[in-house]
């Protein structure tokens, strides 16, 4: 089973969305390649009707994808169509969010996606889509421009496309993302009133409360602060290419982004063991290099639903803890801490656990 949550179910209201959803769905097979039996399936499914092949076209020419069709030029001709002749707006949300949602299972297969068409905002979001995993879980996302997400535990984002800009809004948990390179697109990830920019690159963002954790993998990321004057919807506006002047993070930093103003943002170098441990999660492995048992335990409760306590033994709170553990393997962590750090522990509810130093 998918670890992505079904958020929102499609729904084709008449003939002419399921017309809209078949025909992005034929310009995403052509764009990855036909096989020798969908050729003859699309002959047939174009010699039904001459709607179908006008909302192809249309489809095509709202996507920036009447070069895909130069591929079969013997069926469509090069010219795109008049936009404005035959459809109305809603066509053009409908069809580049199917397109959208279409094409991504090509590259995630047999993966659940949400889908959201608006016409209202047809303007401003040509495609929306949300993704989320449970306390636990963790799933990689391939994007159709080749970037990649991985969701760390209990996280959700919001991705959207425009024809300027693409939009990752971090509103829980913890991100890494591979940016496919595109200067005319810059990638933004939007996080607690932050917008982290970048073109092509790697980097890693976690929401905690206030603070926003990034570090920088590749490359190079900008950083500035939202505009809260500018609305939500008017996506173009909210993350707009960012001024060179920005405060700039590259590879192998790291900086605690506070969008109240209380903390003095300072980026600092990671050394590369220290940057293998934060990102330890991305291979399902938490890696500890001398934390605090209290600090310890509250990252491993992220990857599971119970709580851990500490007893009020002074000794108990000096333990510092090395090495690595799986996340969500609660047996075993339980084992280590008895075997080798000399910690008992008590189930006190069906989610809470309260830890002892046995002396």
């Amino acid at each position: 089973m998918s670890n992505i949550h079904h958020i929102h179910k499609p729904t084709i209201i008449d003939d002419e969305e399921s017309r809209v959803e078949e025909a992005c769905d034929w310009l995403a097979k052509i764009e990855r390649g036909l096989t020798e039996q969908e050729k003859p399936a699309l002959h047939t499914w174009l010699s039904l009707t001459s709607k179908n092949t006008e909302v192809l076209l249309e489809v095509a020419h709202l996507w920036d994808k009447m070069g895909v069709l130069s591929r079969l030029s013997d069926l469509f001709p090069q010219t795109p169509p008049n936009t404005s002749k035959k459809y109305s707006t809603w066509l053009g949300a409908l069809a580049a969010s199917v397109v959208f949602a279409i094409t991504l299972g090509f590259y995630q297969n047999g993966f659940h996606f949400s889908l959201f068409g608006q016409a209202e905002q047809s303007a401003v979001v040509a495609s929306q889509m949300n993704f989320q995993t449970g306390i636990g879980e963790s799933n990689t996302i391939n994007l159709p421009d080749n970037s990649k997400i991985v969701l760390n535990t209990n996280s959700f984002v919001q991705v959207r496309y425009t024809n300027t800009a693409r939009i990752i809004d971090l509103q829980r948990g913890e991100i890494h993302i591979d940016v496919a390179h595109d200067k005319t697109r810059p990638l933004s990830v939007i996080a607690s009133g932050k917008v982290i920019q970048a073109v092509g690159t790697a980097f890693n963002v976690e929401v905690r409360n206030d603070l926003v954790e990034l570090i920088v993998t590749d490359g190079k990321v900008l950083v500035a602060q939202r505009n809260k004057t500018i609305a939500q919807t008017d996506i173009n506006e909210v993350v707009k290419r960012l001024p060179h002047n920005s405060m700039a993070i590259s590879k192998g930093e790291k900086v605690d982004l506070d969008s109240t103003g209380n903390t003095i943002e300072k980026v600092v170098k990671v050394d590369p063991v220290e940057l293998a441990a934060s990102l330890s999660w991305r291979q399902g492995n938490l890696i500890f290099r001398g934390e605090s048992l209290a600090e310890a335990m509250a990252e491993i409760s992220r990857y599971t639903n119970l709580t851990f306590e500490l007893s009020d033994d002074e000794q108990l709170h000096q333990v510092q803890v090395a090495g690595m553990f799986k996340t969500g393997d609660v047996t075993g962590l339980l084992e280590v801490l008895s075997n080798n750090f000399n910690i008992t522990y008590k189930k006190i509810a069906n989610d809470k656990i309260v830890l002892h130093y046995a002396g």
